[in-house]
């Protein structure tokens, strides 16, 4: 009942605001699980996609915006929660990877769809980085549902960093065919069927979203981006 009337309330929102075009909703099964595996270009992007499917769509949030303190903290908690946001401690390394890997598992036996962002975290620079094997690629093997790409367009230039008000304007989500990979189900602790996976599925977003692919992880680049500009910032200072 929550998820219903914040998806009316925001998601009829976003939609009457930005007005985002969809392309190949008819890929989105009616009924039973499905993994929606996205790039991931904006905060934004968890909100985007619910908004345009008929279906409820399940994803993982740092558990820290459940467990803030104070009025605010219990206001972001019952946001999140409304949305369809799972609480994942990710500070807790291999630990947090195997609670998260187990949530989405409960959501795709419950028959729900569970939305995941292989490249762990958002594009540095709007490109798209290499998958990472540990979470989409093991809760497909090891249920059997299907992959479903999943394209988000342009939803880093409504709020790039920096900007206090959004732009209106209109992004688009492209979601793909239906990927089946049950032939290795019960596959999900050989390490090169996860790779191989992966790569597979990330090939698909390319397709879907006209990115240029850095075979690099997203945090590997931002580690990039971050000491490059320490470098320029230490060799201005020292002109």
């Amino acid at each position: 009942m929550i998820y219903g009337a914040m998806k009316f309330s925001i998601g009829g929102s976003l939609k009457l605001a930005f007005r985002p075009w969809v392309e190949g909703l008819e890929n989105i099964p009616a009924h039973g699980p499905a993994i929606l595996a996205s790039n991931h270009l904006s905060f934004s992007d968890s909100f985007f996609l619910p908004a345009v499917l008929d279906r409820k769509v399940t994803f993982i949030a740092k558990a820290e915006y459940f467990t803030a303190p104070g009025v605010k903290g219990k206001l972001t908690a019952a946001f999140f929660k409304g949305v369809g946001q799972l609480p994942v401690d990710r500070s807790g390394g291999r630990g947090a990877g195997e609670a998260a890997i187990r949530a989405g598992i409960q959501v795709i036996e419950s028959g729900g769809l569970f939305g995941i962002y292989p490249e762990g975290t958002r594009s540095p620079d709007g490109r798209l980085y290499r998958g990472k094997p540990g979470g989409l690629a093991r809760v497909a093997l090891a249920t059997g549902a299907p992959v479903i790409p999943v394209a988000m367009i342009d939803t880093e230039k409504i709020q790039p960093p920096g900007q206090v008000m959004p732009k209106l304007m209109r992004p688009g989500i492209r979601i793909g065919e239906p990927l089946d990979f049950s032939r290795y189900q019960g596959m999900d602790g050989d390490r090169f069927i996860l790779r191989s996976v992966t790569d597979e599925v990330m090939y698909e977003i390319m397709k879907l979203s006209g990115q240029e692919y850095v075979d690099i992880y997203a945090t590997a680049a931002k580690r990039q981006i971050a000491e490059a500009a320490k470098n320029k910032g230490t060799d201005r200072s020292g002109a």
